[in-house]
């Protein structure tokens, strides 16, 4: 399993999740099997996402999608404040 793991300040969360809920079928489309949103106790206009992909090359092609259709437009990504930090990440192995 692959993550495409993204962190940004939002301006107002309720925008954002509206947003995010438009490109749901876009998710599936590209290959997110699953999901995960998450926000900072002490910073309610911060997000973190977590996206798990079956591979690398599928976490990259959407990484190019936001970055291309979705991050690049104010009406795309409304409450988006700044530029997302984002890494592509594979397990690592222990012990």
């Amino acid at each position: 399993m692959t993550t495409l793991h993204i962190e940004h300040a939002i301006s107002d969360y309720g925008v954002w999740s509206a947003a995010f809920e438009r490109f749901a079928e876009a998710r599936v489309k590209f290959g997110v099997r699953a999901q995960r949103v998450q926000r900072p106790i002490d910073d309610p206009n911060y997000v973190v996402i977590d996206l798990e992909f079956d591979t690398p090359d599928e976490a990259s092609r959407f990484l190019g999608f936001l970055q291309a259709k979705v991050w690049s437009s104010a009406s795309n990504a409304p409450a988006l404040v700044g530029h997302p930090r984002t890494r592509i990440l594979q397990p690592a192995a222990t012990g």
